[in-house]
């Protein structure tokens, strides 16, 4: 994006202004951030609501849904396949779904924008449906390969025409009935397994996927809370075909990939006192959690409860000195949406922190281990580059900034790159953060009514 400073972007349901490029201040004096606090729902949850929503018989009501550009391309897509979706009040959408078999052809090219999780799951959904459909999105998102999804799915019966030998989008899909399949995947990707599972709800008999290590499991959570027969063992997971799926009322917790900028920034800057309220934690997605406190951290989690099926609690946090640490290959799966804040908070913990085996960070909305790697050692920190990880040496006194570092339009490095500029000796100007809406649109405002001073430039 380009042009102006900032940008308005105006979407039915959500308001945001994007700013072109941010400028951060450094918390000074001890002063830290204070706070309670809420943070925008789960978008894995929100995605997966919509979806499963409208392709469910009745009327599902979704409360505190993500109005994040990322899931309202997703919103556009169902409403384009003649789903109605309304919206009774801010974050509360009612989706009045057709079943299975009741998505109608879009007249249309469905453009997802930035998000890699609508389009994979939405070409699960749409490869055993019985229309034509063509799903793209911008240029990032365009680059990213679609191959782990659309090679199960072909052995499926699917077929599904894209660039670059059927790697990347667009993505032109003939629907049509397909075959159960076992599939083992080679990563585990909550993504991949989503979009099979997706494609096995239209199609006769068992639909089996396994892992070689769990990943998120939001989407079997939802299709058991929708009337679903999934069944675990161990790291498979099966779905029985053309289930009965009934309406729900779906409560989104707070995204605790969202609450994981605030969680660092409040270990990292003296004087802090936050309290982020509701928060999903799913242990499929708490490895940024137990990182923390592995390198000393002192989170506290309060007022536990289940909202929907999914784990909520209230999270504490306050300065902590904290040291560095070797992260165990079996956590990965749980942290990598995490990865580029956890590298912050390595950047300024006391030692060594080193990460191997994370070369799915390579192929996220930028190649975060590169956009990391260059941005905070922009600003004074050391970290050293490797195929698929880092070795971080930790400045604890603080980094220097005084700079302007890119964030490559990837939402999670510039406000990860934020919070590194909380504890900079100097301003730190950040490029190219429009992003920001794909997940988090007031992450400006939020960080500044706890204290945080960032500037539109």
């Amino acid at each position: 994006m380009s042009g102006t400073n900032t940008q308005t972007k105006q979407t039915e349901g959500a308001e945001a202004t994007v700013p072109q490029s941010i400028v951060v201040e450094p918390v000074r004096g001890g002063n830290g951030l204070k706070g309670v606090m809420r943070v925008p729902g789960d978008k894995s949850i929100s995605h997966r609501a919509i979806i499963l929503g409208s392709v469910a018989a009745g009327e599902t009501v979704v409360h505190g849904l993500l109005e994040g550009e990322d899931v309202l391309r997703t919103v556009a897509a169902f409403r384009a396949m003649g789903v109605e979706i309304t919206i009774s009040e801010k974050g509360i959408y009612s989706i009045h779904g057709v079943g299975l078999d009741g998505l109608s052809e879009p007249d249309h090219v469905l453009d997802m924008g930035n998000s890699g999780t609508g389009m994979r799951l939405l070409t699960g959904l749409l490869a055993s449906q019985s229309f034509f459909s063509v799903v793209t999105g911008d240029d990032s998102l365009r680059t990213r390969p679609m191959g782990r999804v659309i090679q199960p799915l072909t052995r499926m019966g699917a077929v599904i025409l894209g660039r670059d030998g059927g790697r990347l989008a667009p993505l032109a899909i003939r629907g049509r009935e397909l075959l159960p399949l076992e599939h083992q995947t080679g990563v585990a990707s909550a993504q991949v397994k989503s979009a099979i599972l997706l494609a096995g709800l239209n199609t006769a008999g068992v639909t089996q996927v396994t892992e070689p290590a769990l990943s998120r499991d939001h989407t079997e959570r939802m299709l058991t809370g929708f009337g679903a027969v999934i069944q675990r063992d161990g790291l498979t997971v099966t779905l029985e075909g053309w289930p009965d799926l009934k309406g729900q009322t779906i409560r989104v917790p707070g995204d605790i990939s969202s609450a994981a900028f605030f969680l660092v920034a409040g270990l990292l800057c003296p004087g802090s006192d936050l309290l982020i309220e509701g928060v999903g934690i799913n242990p499929t997605r708490t490895g940024l959690l137990d990182l923390l406190a592995e390198m000393g951290a002192g989170l506290t989690l309060s007022n536990e409860r289940l909202e929907g099926g999914e784990p909520v609690a209230d999270i504490g946090v306050g300065f902590a000195e904290l040291k560095g640490i070797t992260v165990p290959p079996e956590v990965i799966p749980r942290a990598i949406d995490e990865f580029p804040i956890f590298f912050v908070a390595a950047a300024l913990a006391q030692g060594q922190t080193v990460l191997a085996g994370a070369g799915e960070l390579r192929h996220k909305e930028s190649d975060r281990i590169r956009a990391m790697a260059l941005g905070l050692n922009q600003l004074g920190a050391r970290v050293e580059e490797h195929g698929d990880g880092v070795i971080i040496q930790g400045r604890p006194e603080g980094l220097e900034g005084g700079v302007t570092v890119d964030s490559l339009t990837d939402h999670r490095v510039a406000m990860s790159l934020a919070v590194a500029g909380l504890r900079c000796k100097n301003p730190v100007t950040i490029l190219r953060t429009a992003n920001i809406a794909t997940s988090f649109p007031n992450f400006v405002q939020q960080l500044n009514n706890i204290g945080g001073m960032i500037a539109t430039s």
